[in-house]
Protein backbone atom coordinates (compact mmCIF):
# COMPACT_ATOMS: atom_id res chain seq x y z
CA UNK A 1 0.00 0.00 0.00
CA UNK A 2 1.46 3.17 -1.09
CA UNK A 3 1.58 6.38 1.17
CA UNK A 4 -0.09 9.87 1.15
CA UNK A 5 2.68 12.27 1.68
CA UNK A 6 4.53 15.76 0.40
CA UNK A 7 8.19 15.80 -0.53
CA UNK A 8 9.96 15.91 2.77
CA UNK A 9 11.96 18.64 4.25
CA UNK A 10 15.58 18.33 5.01
CA UNK A 11 16.24 17.01 8.48
CA UNK A 12 19.01 17.05 11.17
CA UNK A 13 19.08 13.84 13.26
CA UNK A 14 20.64 13.13 16.17
CA UNK A 15 20.81 13.59 19.90
CA UNK A 16 19.05 17.66 19.07
CA UNK A 17 15.37 17.52 18.44
CA UNK A 18 14.22 18.85 14.50
CA UNK A 19 11.66 20.60 13.57
CA UNK A 20 9.98 16.96 12.95
CA UNK A 21 9.90 16.53 16.90
CA UNK A 22 9.44 20.04 17.84
CA UNK A 23 6.15 20.10 15.59
CA UNK A 24 5.13 16.48 16.51
CA UNK A 25 5.76 17.38 20.42
CA UNK A 26 3.67 20.90 19.74
CA UNK A 27 0.83 18.45 17.87
CA UNK A 28 0.49 15.90 20.85
CA UNK A 29 0.39 18.79 23.59
CA UNK A 30 -2.42 20.26 21.75
CA UNK A 31 -4.00 17.65 21.29
CA UNK A 32 -4.17 16.99 24.91
CA UNK A 33 -5.29 20.51 25.21
CA UNK A 34 -7.73 19.92 23.24
CA UNK A 35 -8.95 16.70 24.94
CA UNK A 36 -8.42 17.87 28.18
CA UNK A 37 -10.82 20.78 27.33
CA UNK A 38 -13.44 18.88 25.75
CA UNK A 39 -13.95 16.75 28.76
CA UNK A 40 -14.14 20.34 30.62
CA UNK A 41 -17.37 20.53 28.75
CA UNK A 42 -19.12 17.64 29.08
CA UNK A 43 -18.40 18.54 32.85
CA UNK A 44 -19.53 22.52 33.18
CA UNK A 45 -23.08 22.73 34.80
CA UNK A 46 -22.67 26.67 34.34
CA UNK A 47 -23.68 28.07 31.03
CA UNK A 48 -21.23 31.18 30.70
CA UNK A 49 -18.74 29.17 31.83
CA UNK A 50 -19.44 25.94 29.30
CA UNK A 51 -19.46 29.23 26.21
CA UNK A 52 -16.05 30.46 27.69
CA UNK A 53 -14.37 27.08 27.56
CA UNK A 54 -16.13 26.23 24.11
CA UNK A 55 -14.27 29.36 22.86
CA UNK A 56 -11.30 27.75 23.68
CA UNK A 57 -11.85 24.28 22.71
CA UNK A 58 -12.39 25.83 19.11
CA UNK A 59 -9.29 27.50 18.99
CA UNK A 60 -7.60 24.25 20.25
CA UNK A 61 -9.45 22.40 17.88
CA UNK A 62 -8.42 24.79 14.70
CA UNK A 63 -4.49 25.11 16.14
CA UNK A 64 -4.23 21.18 15.90
CA UNK A 65 -5.67 21.18 12.60
CA UNK A 66 -3.27 23.59 11.37
CA UNK A 67 -0.16 22.32 12.90
CA UNK A 68 -1.21 18.84 11.18
CA UNK A 69 -2.10 20.40 7.84
CA UNK A 70 1.86 22.24 8.02
CA UNK A 71 3.48 18.99 9.10
CA UNK A 72 1.68 17.02 6.10
CA UNK A 73 2.29 19.96 3.43
CA UNK A 74 6.24 19.77 4.81
CA UNK A 75 6.27 16.47 4.36
CA UNK A 76 6.54 15.66 8.19
CA UNK A 77 3.53 13.45 8.02
CA UNK A 78 2.09 10.87 6.51
CA UNK A 79 -1.18 8.83 5.59
CA UNK A 80 -1.75 5.63 3.98
CA UNK A 81 -4.96 5.16 1.66
CA UNK A 82 -7.88 3.47 2.85
CA UNK A 83 -10.25 1.37 0.49
CA UNK A 84 -13.75 2.78 0.77
CA UNK A 85 -15.27 -0.86 2.61
CA UNK A 86 -12.66 -0.40 5.43
CA UNK A 87 -14.55 3.19 5.76
CA UNK A 88 -18.14 1.78 4.89
CA UNK A 89 -17.59 -0.74 7.77
CA UNK A 90 -16.10 1.28 10.82
CA UNK A 91 -18.75 3.55 10.02
CA UNK A 92 -21.38 0.94 10.27
CA UNK A 93 -19.95 -0.09 13.30
CA UNK A 94 -19.77 3.39 14.69
CA UNK A 95 -23.01 4.02 14.08
CA UNK A 96 -24.74 0.86 15.52
CA UNK A 97 -22.34 1.95 18.63
CA UNK A 98 -24.13 5.30 18.59
CA UNK A 99 -27.83 3.88 18.31
CA UNK A 100 -27.00 1.39 21.21
CA UNK A 101 -26.89 4.25 23.17
CA UNK A 102 -30.82 5.04 23.28
CA UNK A 103 -31.50 1.24 24.65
Amino acid sequence: MSKINNPKIKLDYGLNMNDKDYSMEMLTLVKSMEKNTCVFLTESSNEFLFKKIENIFNKYKDLQRDIYETMFRKGLYTMEPVEEKNITSKLTTLNENFESLDE
